[in-house]
């Protein structure tokens, strides 16, 4: 998934953006409340992760603005204050959960995971994907591009299969080590990459750059 952080401590959005990137997640860091309203309305996240409170404004305050302006991403809203009052007004306004500092990040991956299910609770898992003039079919595992069928290995499939089931979106080079070859660290260092450009190499032959190197992040489909 791709994740908001709107998190004004350094140490405390380095955490989190270290430990989600370890869980597969690809995110992004916003210092101020006026970031995080930028960045938000912009969309792509999945999740967003909100502190209370904030160097230029209320948490609280902003989660109203973007139900306001009509955003239904997921937020999770983070903050010291234990009060029951608190809890209640941050929900009231549009936040889908909220945690008490200090909590356990295995809590915090818990609920993001948990929060995305509520949003998706009897939805089917897609067969056929179809980006721009790419479909892919899962269950024929094939893909065309313009009506031309490319020949795709298994972990081309895999990679491609990520990235178009959330275009748009950023799919970090952790997540798809973990989703496609099972594991979390790359032993060849470059594996993903190499993939990545065997796969451009396969669809390019058909029309223009579709795949997208977000630098630090991962890949998306542009």
């Amino acid at each position: 998934m791709n994740i908001l952080i709107v998190e004004d401590e350094p140490l405390v959005a380095d955490f989190l953006d270290r430990g989600l990137r370890a869980e597969g997640h690809a995110t992004a860091i916003a210092a101020t409340a006026e970031d995080g309203r930028a960045r938000s309305l912009e969309g792509g996240f999945d999740v967003i992760i909100l502190d209370v409170m904030l160097p230029d404004g209320d948490g609280i305050a902003l989660c109203a603005l973007l139900r306001g302006a009509g955003l239904t991403t997921p937020i999770i809203m983070l903050t010291a204050r234990d009060d029951v009052a608190d809890r209640v007004d941050g929900l009231r306004h549009g936040a889908d959960d909220y945690l008490v500092k200090p909590y356990a990040f295995d809590e915090l991956v818990a609920r993001i995971d948990a929060i995305t299910r509520r949003r998706r609770p009897d939805e089917p898992e897609p067969r056929r994907y179809a980006y721009r003039d790419i479909v892919f079919d899962r269950d024929a595992m094939a893909v065309t591009r313009g009506g031309a069928a490319i020949a795709l290995t298994a972990k081309e499939f895999g990679i491609l299969d990520l990235l178009m089931s959330r275009p748009g979106s950023v799919v970090s080079r952790e997540h798809i080590l973990s989703s496609v070859w099972n594991i979390e660290v790359d032993p060849l260092t470059n594996i993903v990459d190499v993939y990545i450009g065997r796969l451009r190499h396969k669809l390019e032959s058909h029309g223009p750059r579709v795949i997208e190197t977000v630098r630090g992040f991962g890949y998306r489909l542009c």
